[in-house]
């Protein structure tokens, strides 16, 4: 990786210009062609225009330590000072000492906990708890240093993470199970049991479920398409789910769809399905709206 006005040996301005062997990652930082663009290699070439105290941060931050977060298209870094204006990067002004950095191959990197704090001021609820519990997923952190943090930190978005550190939890699978927990929570219902274990009679692991509520024998799930794509997985899905209906366990699940185009009717599901196993289903919340709008005509359950 290189800066137009520091050409190593052998490099001319005619071949950042014919572009055959290089790619220009932002105005004037150029990558040899033959180095994959990856999120770390994106980071590193925007730090090259600014300071040295500078650090990737907010969104490429989460990347790098493998959160999740959404894809916004723009390199995050924090800097002390002149904010550099390239397309392609956003510069957040923060002063020296003031962020929490840890080194990655050499680059300054936010930590992990300083990463979530510092979207507090930048992503909606939801999205906090899914990069929470992907954090506490990739064992980064915990739950509790989360909650730990928020409560002496004196930034933007404070009242936002204290609620969305008490949101995390350990043992989520993943960002989709995130969402569904939050549509329900967001709801009113009763918070699920996460990763339910179901055991063989030596203490082996048999099954696990995403979402349930055991003592009522029912389980809500999100199943992406490798359940339709892999034979081993949709052969295990057969098993299990003849056990289930042995045992008398119901199951609600949920796809895609369901929680982008008709939470509404989704949270119809669940409750319909608690009820039907004898559970007290409160008054729905409609707090769920705000961060699950659905298509024109979704609706939930009448009051």
């Amino acid at each position: 990786m290189t800066r137009k006005l520091d050409l190593p040996p052998g490099v001319t301005h005619w071949d950042l210009r014919r572009r055959r062997r290089f790619r220009r990652l932002f105005r004037g930082v150029y990558l040899d062609r033959g180095i994959p663009v990856t999120e770390r290699v994106r980071a590193a070439g925007a730090l090259l225009l600014c300071g040295d105290e500078a650090a990737a941060s907010h969104h490429t931050a989460a990347r790098i330590w493998g959160a999740v977060v959404p894809d916004d298209g723009q390199v995050h870094v924090s800097v002390d000072g002149n904010r550099p204006r390239v397309l392609g990067i956003r510069a957040h002004r923060v002063k020296v000492g003031g962020q929490q950095c840890n080194r990655v191959n050499g680059m300054r990197v936010t930590t992990p906990v300083q990463t979530f704090l510092d979207l507090g001021s930048e992503l909606p609820l939801v999205d906090l708890v899914v990069l929470g519990d992907s954090l506490v997923k990739a064992a980064l952190v915990t739950p509790e240093e989360l909650v730990a943090a928020v409560k002496t930190f004196r930034g933007g978005g404070r009242r936002l993470l204290r609620r969305a550190a008490s949101l995390v939890r350990r043992d989520v699978d993943s960002p989709m199970e995130s969402r569904v927990r939050m549509l329900m929570l967001l709801a009113g219902l009763p918070e699920p049991t996460i990763n339910h274990k179901v055991r063989w009679p030596d203490g082996s692991l048999r099954y696990r479920f995403d979402l349930s509520y055991p003592t009522f024998l029912l389980v809500v799930e999100y199943d992406g398409r490798q359940h339709a794509d892999s034979d081993r997985q949709w052969d295990g899905d057969i098993d299990r789910r003849e056990w289930m209906d042995g045992e008398d366990w119901r199951i609600v699940i949920i796809r895609s769809k369901d929680i982008y185009n008709t939470p509404g009717k989704t949270l119809q599901r669940i409750t319909a399905a608690m009820r039907a196993k004898g559970m007290a289903v409160p008054r729905l919340a409609d707090e769920w709206r705000l961060h699950f709008p659905g298509r024109p005509g979704d609706v939930a359950e009448p009051a």
